[in-house]
């Protein structure tokens, strides 16, 4: 006997099951480490200058890491789906995207770095 229930779904490995828990958990402490750092970015050192660039780069990070956030719980459900469906795990444009905004973050922050 399997263990498939009525929907054709079955239960996954459980250590893959874990580790897609442990991938939404980093999901969740990214985001929340990129909030605090555009927080930091904006609120560190009020009076250094460059304060429309800080502004711009503590935007841009407090998005991604709501954007991280939002779309965390989403994709874990959805890999969670796949894989007691037995079909190939989902794509993600997020993941994809956030090394390209980081990067221009860290572009923008290098900026600032120089402009202070």
């Amino acid at each position: 006997m399997d263990n498939t229930d009525i929907d054709g779904e079955r239960e996954p490995d459980y250590r893959m099951s874990l580790a897609a828990e442990r991938t939404y958990l980093a999901y969740l402490r990214t985001g929340l480490a990129l909030l605090a750092a555009g927080v930091a970015v904006v609120g560190a050192l009020p009076d250094a200058g460059a304060q429309l660039l800080r502004r711009c780069v503590g935007l841009l990070l407090v998005g991604v890491g709501g954007t991280v956030l939002a779309v965390a719980r989403p994709r874990w459900v959805a890999v969670d789906r796949a894989m007691r469906r037995g079909e190939p795990l989902p794509t993600s444009v997020v993941v994809r995207s956030l090394g390209l905004v980081l990067v221009l973050a860290a572009v923008a922050a290098g900026v600032v770095v120089l402009v202070l």
